[in-house]
């Protein structure tokens, strides 16, 4: 009996950190930042997550909408190279690589010049910070699925606002501060009607996080009193209307 040999572990692991909650980072991506050399760490995640990996050289990466940005061709090469080294590289995104975090593409590039990656979950800003405010996204009786959308699109194209006010699922909105005008004028010209809850969240299980209702009519002239400021999610429907006291505040360690 041959045995087969053991295959070698990526050379760099693609990590969702999470909402921003450090605890809410999973276990399996505590492991891997333990294991890194460098970590290429994003802008949104949580400075707290790096106590797990003190050893490690950490390159912040930043990149955030309407900010100055790192270029992502620049992110690829830092993670070619240091991959080229030898070295264990971990690059660390907020919430999950694969849901607006161009994990997917991050992996295809590198597989494409030779190098092997991993994509670690980790639990999304939309879902986390609905939980935390009451919300469940999807509940038997009131809404049956749930559509992640981004209001931000490479070819700053439209959405297909029909179908999205239409589709009877709960619609989540990232990305979306800026876009306030748009999504509300999309969404009700396709039909969805003008008093349909809204749920604005801002800094999603952090300390800051804030959260305020409201309607989709009503929804830009909220977020102008409230000053709603980037990163926020914008949870649109039925479910939106659900009691915030339903659910106990999330408790954030000292």
């Amino acid at each position: 009996m041959t045995s087969k040999p053991c295959p070698s572990l990526p050379a760099v692991a693609l990590i969702g950190a999470g909402p921003g909650d450090p605890e809410l980072i999973t276990l399996k991506a505590v492991r891997a930042l333990a294991q890194a050399d460098v970590v290429l760490i994003d802008d949104l995640v949580n400075p707290a997550v790096l106590e797990h990996c003190p050893n490690a050289r950490v390159v912040r990466v930043g990149k955030r909408g309407g900010c100055r940005s790192t270029p992502q061709a620049f992110i690829h090469r830092l993670m070619l190279r240091y991959a080229r080294q030898g070295k264990r590289v971990a690059r660390l995104k907020g919430g999950d690589p694969c849901i607006f975090g161009r994990g997917q593409e991050e992996a295809d590039w590198l597989a494409s010049h030779g190098v092997s990656s991993q994509i670690i979950n980790g639990i999304t800003a939309g879902l986390a910070g609905a939980t935390q405010c009451g919300i469940s996204l999807t509940l038997r009786g009131v809404s049956r699925g749930v559509t992640l959308v981004t209001a931000h699109t490479q070819d700053d194209s439209s959405l297909n606002w029909p179908a999205l006010a239409q589709s009877g699922t709960t619609l989540v909105v990232y990305m979306g501060v800026a876009k306030l005008s748009d999504i509300r004028a999309g969404l009700l010209a396709g039909g969805m009607r003008d008093d349909m809850p809204v749920a604005m969240i801002e800094n999603a299980t952090l300390p800051t996080q804030r959260e305020y209702r409201s309607t989709l009519a009503d929804m830009q002239h909220t977020a102008a009193q409230v000053a709603l400021q980037s990163p926020a999610v914008l949870v649109i429907g039925e479910v939106a209307a659900q009691d915030a006291q339903a659910v106990l505040p999330l408790a954030h360690s000292a």
